[in-house]
C-alpha cells in the first residue's frame, strides 16, 4: 500500500517541478495579468501565456512528439504525442502566420496609403530597426546570422511577421522572440510618445495636414493585385506573407464575397489566433527560455523598436525639409506595423500639443505601409540567410 503511494506521488507533477519549471509558470501568470488586468494585447498574451503555462507542466507532455517503433521493418507508432506538437506543425510548417495576414487584410483599409503614397516610404523608414538590430545581434557575438534576422524583425512590430521568421529561421528561439514583439506592441503607448517627443518640435507636432482624396473603387480593387505581382516578383519568399494580406484586402474590396471577406476577419482569424498563440507559448520551456540570450533579445527587441519609430519620424521632418511640404513627423512613427495602435498614438500626441489637429487617418498610411514593409522585410530576411 506505501509503495503504490509513493509510486503515486511520483507520478504528480508536483514531483517533477523544478526550479526552473516554477520560475516559467511565474512568467505565465505575470503575462496573463499584464494581459487580463493591464489590457496589454489580451486576444494575443492570453493564449502565449497559457501556452508557456500548459508547456511548463511536469509530465504533462502536450509538446512531446510521437515515440516511434520499427517491427518487422514497418513504423508504428508506440505514443502518439501531444496536443500542442500536432497543432504547433501549423507555426513549424509556416501555415499559421500567413492564415492571420488574411484576416489582417480582410479588415483593413490601404486608402489612406494609396490616396498618399509618400506615406510609403516612412512605412520603409521604419524597418531601419530590423536590419540595424540585426547587425547589432551579430556584433553581440551570442547570435547566428539565422537567429539575428529573426531578432531584428521585432522591430517591424509586427507578430505574424515575427513568428513566420524566427520558425523558419530559428525556431529554438521562437517563444522568446514573440513574447518580446508581442509585448512590445502592447506598450505602443507608452514606448512610442517620449522618443516621438523628443525629436520633434512643438511647432512640428502642431502642424496640420491637408484632408486626404478620395480614393476610388477601382484603386482599391487593383492595389492588392499590383502589390502582389510587384512585391513577389522583386522578393519571391515574400510573397506567402503579401500574397495572404493582399487576397484577404480583395475580399473586402472587390465588395463579391461578402461571405469570404467575413470568415476571414472573423471566425478564421480567430481561431488561428487562438492556435498560434498557444503553440508559440508552448515553446517557451524553461531549459529554452531560460538563457542569458533571452534577455539580449528583449533588449534588442526594443532597441530595435525604438530605432523604428525614431526612423519613420526623422523621414518625416527629412520629407518636410527636401519637398516643401506640409508632413506631421509624428506620423511617421506609425510606420511600425502595429496596426492601427502606432496610427492613434499619433493622433493622440497630436491633439495634446493642437487639439483641432486630426492625424488619424494620415498615420494609417504609413501604419499599413509598415504592414506591407515588415512582411518584404521577412522575405529579404529569408532570401539572405533561409536554408
Amino acid at each position: 500500500m506505501l509503495e503504490a503511494l509513493f509510486q503515486f506521488l511520483r507520478n504528480t507533477g508536483f514531483y517533477g517541478l523544478t526550479f526552473g519549471a516554477v520560475l516559467m509558470i511565474g512568467v505565465s501568470c505575470l503575462l496573463l495579468y499584464l494581459a487580463i488586468v493591464k489590457g496589454f494585447e489580451p486576444l494575443l498574451l492570453v493564449p502565449i501565456a497559457f501556452g508557456v503555462l500548459l508547456t511548463n507542466l511536469p509530465f504533462a507532455g502536450l509538446m512531446a512528439p510521437p515515440v516511434l517503433e520499427i517491427t518487422d521493418k514497418i513504423v508504428h507508432t508506440a505514443e502518439p504525442g501531444g496536443l500542442l506538437y500536432y497543432l504547433y506543425q501549423g507555426d513549424h510548417l509556416g501555415i499559421f502566420p500567413p492564415l492571420i495576414f488574411l484576416g489582417v487584410g480582410a479588415m483593413t483599409d490601404f486608402g489612406p496609403l494609396i490616396a498618399n503614397p509618400k506615406s510609403l516610404l516612412l512605412g520603409a523608414a521604419a524597418q531601419f530597426g530590423i536590419f540595424i538590430t540585426f547587425m547589432g545581434a551579430i556584433a553581440s557575438g551570442l547570435f547566428t546570422a539565422q537567429e539575428a534576422a529573426s531578432i531584428g524583425i521585432i522591430g517591424g512590430a509586427d507578430g505574424p511577421t515575427a513568428i513566420f521568421l524566427s520558425s523558419k529561421l530559428a525556431p529554438h528561439l521562437l517563444g522568446a522572440i514573440a513574447i518580446a514583439a508581442y509585448s512590445y506592441m502592447a506598450l505602443v503607448p507608452i514606448i512610442q510618445p517620449p522618443i516621438m517627443r523628443l525629436l520633434t518640435t512643438k511647432k512640428e507636432r502642431g502642424i496640420k495636414m491637408e484632408q486626404l482624396r478620395e480614393v476610388s473603387k477601382k484603386e482599391k480593387i487593383l492595389f492588392p493585385i499590383i502589390v502582389t505581382i510587384v512585391v513577389s516578383l522583386i522578393v519571391p519568399p515574400a510573397a506567402t506573407l503579401v500574397g495572404m494580406l493582399m487576397l484577404g484586402n480583395l475580399f473586402r474590396e472587390c465588395g463579391v464575397v461578402g461571405r469570404l471577406e467575413d470568415t476571414a476577419k472573423n471566425a478564421l482569424i480567430n481561431i488561428i489566433t487562438i492556435f498560434l498563440g498557444v503553440t508559440v507559448g508552448a515553446t517557451a520551456t524553461a531549459e529554452q527560455f531560460l538563457k542569458v540570450e533571452t534577455l539580449a533579445i528583449l533588449s534588442l527587441g526594443i532597441v530595435a523598436f525604438a530605432i523604428g519609430t525614431a526612423s519613420g519620424v526623422l523621414l518625416a521632418k527629412l520629407m518636410n525639409m527636401v519637398m516643401k511640404i506640409d508632413i506631421n513627423p509624428l506620423i511617421g512613427s506609425a510606420g511600425v506595423s502595429a496596426v492601427p495602435m502606432a496610427a492613434r498614438v499619433s493622433q493622440v500626441v497630436g491633439q495634446k500639443e493642437e487639439p483641432t489637429n486630426f492625424l488619424l487617418m494620415h498615420a494609417m498610411g504609413p501604419n499599413v505601409a509598415g504592414v506591407i514593409g515588415s512582411a518584404v522585410s521577412a522575405g529579404v530576411l529569408l532570401s539572405l540567410f533561409g536554408n
